[in-house]
């Protein structure tokens, strides 16, 4: 399965649901780094290190840093359903 990072923004719901499906999910604030307000280069680059995909409803920044640092373990840049599990 994939191992993912999830940023500060990702409801806890969808965690339940992707764990649920066998993912590897770490969350910012499981990791100690929310609310500091982390520059999205250096969230990618905490990813990259653990071999993970960063999880974002932060789209128009990631998808530019991708097109900065295009080595990374991917990045997974989500639209907002509220209806997530259907």
């Amino acid at each position: 399965m994939a191992r993912f990072y999830a940023d500060e923004q990702f409801p806890g719901e969808t965690m339940i649901v992707l764990r649920s499906l066998g993912h590897d999910i770490l969350t910012v604030q499981e990791a100690g780094n929310a609310n500091q307000r982390i520059p999205d280069p250096d969230v990618l680059a905490f990813a990259t290190k653990d071999h993970r995909a960063v999880l974002t409803f932060n789209r128009h920044d990631f998808v530019r840093l991708h097109k900065i640092l295009p080595n990374h373990s991917g990045i997974i840049a989500c639209t907002e359903n509220p209806n997530f599990e259907h």
